[in-house]
């Protein structure tokens, strides 16, 4: 099954999915080895995606599914919701 990205990836990044569990995929950010030392792209956990329920999921790790995040609360590097104080929030929000 083909995932659609869930934003246009960052300039010099790139998505991957793999099988996670049943009916979800893990999403990968992943940058190219053009900056690296050692000559590989190197990757992190975006989040998670179960297509039966469209539902997106943030990352506690690479391997324990999170808690249900609405796309609008997501950025392009990681499916993680940041917790902003109000001063943080009318400065960074």
């Amino acid at each position: 099954m083909i995932i659609e990205p869930p934003h246009n990836p960052p300039e010099g990044y790139y998505y991957e999915t793999t099988n996670f569990k049943r009916n979800v995929f893990a999403i990968w950010i992943c940058r190219d080895s053009s900056y690296s030392l050692i000559n590989r792209s190197s990757k992190s956990i975006w989040g998670f995606y179960n297509p039966t329920k469209r539902q997106y999921y943030s990352p506690i790790t690479s391997t324990k599914q999170g808690s249900p995040v609405e796309l609008s609360q997501t950025t392009p590097y990681s499916a993680m919701v940041l917790n902003l104080n109000p001063l943080e929030t009318l400065l960074y929000g």
